[in-house]
């Protein structure tokens, strides 16, 4: 059972408005705003690319040169699944559709834009601490990124490219 997003706590309440605004100021291409919803000590990791940093001045560095005007294409839909929230942490669910029409280091280093369009699941786990965001632990499926890119022959692996969306269809989002 799911709690509707007006019932959250105060403290809940926070920690959603802190992570949409980190969020926000990404999105945005604001690298100091986006630092300024981190906490003195984060660290970010992109588990199925291996990029981001460990420590104000990596994580820093990693905005600045692989995320911040690389974020994501115009065309970019984000389709929110799930969020879970407690008081150290939120963990949100998304399927993220875009245009591979650019350079986007954070998912996809060394990759020139190959202009097909993807659709992709993704979670998200969020650390909070002192009000700020503490870490972020973000997970995709790399593979079936790649096998959609054609960067990848899917042919005799265990490669699902809808796994996407059979999700959206599962939970009735998008």
């Amino acid at each position: 059972m799911s709690i509707p997003m007006e019932v959250l706590s105060p403290r809940h309440q926070a920690i959603a408005d802190l992570f949409d605004a980190h969020m926000a100021a990404e999105m945005k291409g604001d690298l100091e705003g986006t630092m300024a919803t981190m906490d003195a000590d984060p660290h970010l990791i992109n588990m199925a690319s291996g990029t981001g940093g460990v420590g104000t001045a990596w994580v820093r560095d990693f905005y600045a040169h692989d995320l911040i005007g690389q974020f994501f294409p115009a065309d970019v839909e984000f389709i929110l699944i799930s969020r879970t929230i407690n008081d150290e942490r939120l963990v949100d669910e998304w399927v993220i559709r875009f245009t591979h029409d650019k350079v986007m280091t954070h998912l996809l280093s060394g990759v020139a834009p190959t202009g097909k369009r993807v659709e992709m699941a993704i979670a998200l786990v969020v650390g909070v601490r002192e009000g700020k965001v503490a870490y972020e632990h973000i997970y995709w499926d790399q593979a079936g990124l790649l096998a959609q890119l054609g960067l990848l022959d899917p042919t005799g692996l265990p490669i699902d490219t809808t796994t996407a969306a059979r999700l959206r269809a599962a939970t009735g989002k998008g």
